[in-house]
């Protein structure tokens, strides 16, 4: 499950005003009841953010999206919601805005279907060098549906010429400064990375066969999985 791989260098990002801003990011590999679990993982994160809820599942051929403005207990307590969100994967994020405006566009995870397969991603923290990057994205011709930092990682990635998702991410990652945690899906694999000077929180931990990547060991309590480590500064875990 563990393989680290260092981020290149990056500025110190600790002169963000907006440090204090949170969100809630809860990742599940591995289990029949996914998004249920990220449902109840997302509930108990719900002091990190409370604008907006929203869950990606992936099934093993599709994925499938679940993303609403308000509290997780008002958006994914309906067994018809949960039910639609298919698959033995998922990935959960409560919105707190640190950028971006409160609409339902900004609300993560941001998924996209790549030219080498579908990716979706969440994170908490701000990209201090966003605004920078995305000028440029934009003036190579990439078109943004939102106001979001994790968009500026997707459109990075898009243009990205390694040949693998993961690969693609890791390069993605290099460009960017900030302090930050983030998990991404893709059709086969669950990635987490933390920044390199560690600022944003990041757990690994484990219910059965399955892992979880989420940034306080609260999220795991409540489904009842074990704390495996804390990830370390600049580390990915794949």
């Amino acid at each position: 499950m563990t393989d680290p791989h260092p981020i290149g260098d990056l500025c110190n990002p600790f002169d963000d005003d907006k440090l204090h801003e949170e969100c809630g990011v809860f990742g599940i590999y591995g289990h029949e009841e996914a998004a249920a679990l990220a449902a109840l993982g997302l509930h108990a994160l719900q002091h990190r953010g409370q604008e907006a809820a929203g869950i990606v599942s992936h099934d093993g051929r599709h994925f499938h999206s679940h993303k609403a403005r308000g509290k997780v207990g008002d958006n994914f307590s309906s067994e018809d919601i949960i039910s639609s969100l298919k698959g033995s994967t998922a990935l959960g994020h409560n919105r707190y805005a640190t950028t971006g405006g409160s609409v339902l566009r900004n609300i993560q995870p941001i998924f996209a279907d790549l030219a080498n397969g579908g990716l979706a991603v969440a994170h908490n923290g701000n990209l201090t060098n966003a605004s920078t990057l995305r000028k440029q994205l934009v003036m190579e011709g990439s078109i943004f549906q939102s106001t979001t930092d994790t968009e500026v990682i997707i459109h990075l990635v898009a243009n990205s010429k390694k040949m693998k998702v993961v690969d693609s991410l890791i390069d993605a990652m290099s460009k960017v400064i900030g302090a930050y945690s983030l998990v991404a899906l893709t059709s086969k694999k669950m990635i987490g990375m933390r920044d390199p000077f560690g600022v944003r929180p990041l757990v690994l931990g484990k219910l059965d066969t399955s892992y979880i990547l989420t940034p306080e060991s609260c999220a795991l309590d409540i489904i009842g999985a074990e704390f495996i480590r804390d990830v370390e500064p600049g580390e990915i875990i794949v």
